[in-house]
């Protein structure tokens, strides 16, 4: 009796290894999957959005893989190219600012620091807002909510900002494994809305 009930003990904590190691795993697959639908330069924010619900599918065992990705990614992509554009647009707005800064013009440091918080705040507000894109959703409503919850939810928001660094750091180091690490930055930015949606 007491051996059986060890054996179940040690089954239920080998599955949920094998859960949370599995859920890694698809998180590195769903990672390169981004960075392909990247390429389009403007798709970024369709590919994070089609990769957060691809992660929210799988956490929710809900199935899912490639063809839901694809048509996620299709579907987010309507509207959310025009969302890359304009995030290119403030990073060279941003680059400007930088640039301003080397030259050393008269106030430059300050705008060069404000204008680096604004775009790390974009960043944040754009991955909160793929984190919870699903069909049939705008990104203007989307991008609007997910900048509040970047403003009060400091928190959160420092977590995704983690992810981010992550990402900047495994490039600086080793450039491809940050191509399996945007799944990490994507799946933190769905467990973040999930912590903002139970609080």
């Amino acid at each position: 009796m007491a051996q059986a009930r060890v054996k179940a003990r040690t089954a239920r904590r080998e599955s949920v290894f094998g859960e949370r190691f599995g859920v890694f795993a698809e998180c590195l697959l769903t990672g390169v999957w981004i960075a392909v639908a990247c390429l389009g330069v403007v798709t970024y924010p369709a590919a994070f959005a089609a990769g957060a619900r691809h992660l929210r599918r799988r956490t929710t065992h809900q199935g899912g893989g490639l063809r839901e990705f694809t048509r996620d990614f299709r579907a987010a992509v309507r509207g959310g190219w025009a969302v890359g554009l304009a995030g290119w647009a403030v990073a060279a707005a941003v680059w400007v600012d930088v640039l301003a800064v080397r030259a050393g013009l008269p106030g430059g440091p300050l705008v060069g620091a404000v204008g680096v918080l604004a775009l790390i705040g974009a960043a944040v507000a754009l991955l909160r807002a793929a984190a919870v894109w699903a069909p049939g959703t705008t990104w203007r409503a989307l991008l609007a909510d997910a900048g509040r919850r970047t403003v009060l939810d400091p928190a959160g928001s420092f977590l995704v900002v983690c992810g981010l660094a992550v990402v900047a750091l495994s490039a600086g180091f080793v450039p491809p494994l940050a191509v399996p690490v945007l799944g990490a930055v994507a799946a933190a930015a769905v467990a973040v809305e999930e912590r903002y949606r139970h609080r």
